[in-house]
């Protein structure tokens, strides 16, 4: 028998991380994350992963273990669970952002949802699952070790290799070297910064960094990060108390994660009176305040771009005010970025990004620290995760470099069956995956051709064409036809081609209804070829056109 491991998200992509490990009747799961729509996906809030195979054999699931509390393998698991219906393990933190997102959809049996330790091994049936410490850009993160009947597999998760952690939590690099000591059949690792040379910087830096803007500043300061970032959120509150400024949580996502991860002992106020309410900011002076907001990935929605472009009922951007975007691009997320910037440039506000000083560094492990867990583990076979194609073919290289040749490393995608056996790892057929769109309280009822209406939609508008007629056999055209247009032309300076259209739509209603048998459906089908190639000819755009005929 061999092991499957199958990833529904997460490889070849960034974001939707959801990893499947099965063995006989044994699936363990790791992560359940949900992905930004990008430009083509008009108008999805959300894209999760197709877990149809999971619904399948649900009776197998051992349990769901979360590595740590970012979106991206958090996101998506008020949609999955209740599917799934499995326990779901995790540390505190995580746990605890884990069910403040379960409660804003309805909630999830207490009883399934628990809290493990690190070192604390959980048995799954066919599997061992234990915990290990990593470091990343939010606390509490770990790493899972499986043991499975073929050997330990080794799952970094999202890491990078932080000697001088924020909470001096350091990455179990001891307990990996141990595993790679009693030998390891597979180590799937983090891609996602494997073209990166070095070694990431560490987290303290941004503090340092911080501070310097933070005391150089004379207006308000505005700090838009990932609301999940606890570490980076740590070092602002301190440098705001050492500064003897007042602090304002702004954000919905930035309000709950401050919360929780206060209630849970993850982040302490050095000053116990700092926070204030939104309601209060503009009581206090401008040159004793700092914003901690969201917004960094210039979300329309967002607090930041609100404040931006002076929608925000409570906050606006100032002359004279510094703004620090402490973060880095999604990708895809630029232009949203770009154009929030302007504004704030705008206004005559001083902006302070990634590139112009370190006040963001990556989570993610540089070649440097990849090849150290790679050197610790000695895994027989490399699969890296976490990470677009280009990434995936970047750790090729370091595994190469490290002695590993093609055969021993597994480039996958979303729903590539890896099949692992002690000496052998192949590929085998791929299984039913994909993405999910969540649309409002829609939740996989937009698919493909929706978003291709919507795009032709957005591109060349659309045109109604509204008839009328008589009951009689052969019926006549008693009105109309009239054209109305939205997104294609403005009507009222377009008379020539509205008048060529009704003349175009007419001839194909008399064609058809003169002709011995006639259908509703062929005619609408005649209306619409004759006046989308008529429109064609004259103005190269392809609306959409939706015939309406009305019979009296």
């Amino acid at each position: 028998m061999k092991l499957s491991i199958i990833p529904l998200g997460g490889t070849g992509e960034i974001g939707k991380n959801l990893l499947v490990f099965e063995y006989g009747d044994s699936i363990i799961v790791i992560d359940g994350g949900v992905k930004f729509p990008d430009d083509e996906l008009l108008g999805i809030d959300l894209v999760i992963p197709d877990i149809t195979y999971l619904e399948k054999r649900k009776k197998k699931i051992q349990g769901i273990f979360i590595t740590h509390g970012h979106e991206d393998h958090i996101g998506g698991l008020p949609f999955i669970l209740p599917k799934l219906e499995a326990p779901v393990y995790g540390t505190k933190l995580t746990m605890g952002l884990v069910r403040a997102k379960l409660r804003e959809r309805g909630g999830y049996p207490e009883n399934l949802l628990r809290v493990i330790e690190p070192g604390e091994p959980v048995e799954a049936k066919d599997f061992q699952v234990e915990a290990f410490r990593v470091t990343h850009s939010i606390p509490d993160a770990v790493g899972y070790g499986i043991l499975t009947p073929l050997g330990r597999v080794i799952y970094t998760g999202d890491f990078k290799v932080d000697y001088t952690p924020i909470d001096g939590q350091e990455m179990d690099l001891g307990r990996l070297a141990a595993w790679g000591q009693e030998g390891v059949l597979a180590l799937l690792c983090d891609s996602t910064n494997a073209e990166r040379s070095g070694s990431t910087i560490s987290e303290k830096v941004v503090g340092k960094t911080l501070m310097d803007a933070f005391s150089r500043a004379e207006g308000k300061i505005i700090m838009a990060t990932f609301a999940s970032n606890v570490h980076r959120i740590q070092q602002a509150l301190e440098a705001a108390a050492l500064l003897k400024r007042k602090v304002c949580v702004v954000g919905r996502s930035m309000e709950a994660v401050v919360a929780t991860a206060r209630e849970l002992g993850y982040l302490h106020l050095p000053d116990p009176d700092m926070l204030i309410e939104t309601s209060s900011v503009n009581d206090i002076s401008p040159s004793r305040l700092l914003i901690l907001t969201t917004g960094s990935q210039g979300e329309p929605l967002a607090a930041l771009t609100r404040m931006a472009t002076g929608s925000h009922r409570q906050v606006n951007v100032s002359a004279g005010d510094t703004v620090v975007i402490s973060a880095t691009p999604v990708p895809g997320n630029e232009k949203l970025i770009g154009r929030t910037i302007n504004h704030l440039f705008q206004i005559g506000a001083d902006v302070i990004t990634k590139d112009m000083g370190l006040v963001h560094v990556s989570g993610h492990a540089n070649q440097e620290e990849i090849k150290l867990i790679i050197r610790l583990t000695r895994p027989k076979f490399l699969i890296p995760h976490h990470g677009e194609v280009r990434h995936q073919a970047a750790f090729r290289k370091i595994g190469n470099l490290m002695g590993y040749d093609d055969k021993k490393i597994a480039i996958t995608q979303i729903g590539t069956r890896v099949l692992l056996d002690t000496d052998k790892m192949e590929c085998a057929e791929r299984v039913e995956s994909g993405s999910v769109f969540v649309d409002g309280l829609g939740i996989g009822d937009v698919g493909q051709i929706v978003l291709r209406d919507r795009q032709q939609l957005s591109q060349d508008g659309v045109v109604v064409v509204v008839a009328a007629l008589s009951k009689g056999s052969p019926p006549t055209l008693v009105s109309g036809p009239d054209i109305i247009s939205r997104g294609f032309t403005f009507m009222k300076e377009a008379e020539e081609l509205v008048e060529g259209a009704k003349k175009v739509v007419a001839a194909s209603i008399e064609t058809q209804i003169n002709k011995e048998r006639w259908e509703w459906g062929v005619l609408r089908g005649s209306i619409h070829e004759s006046l989308s190639q008529y429109l064609w000819d004259r103005t190269r755009r392809r609306p959409m056109i939706l015939p309406v005929l009305l019979q009296f």
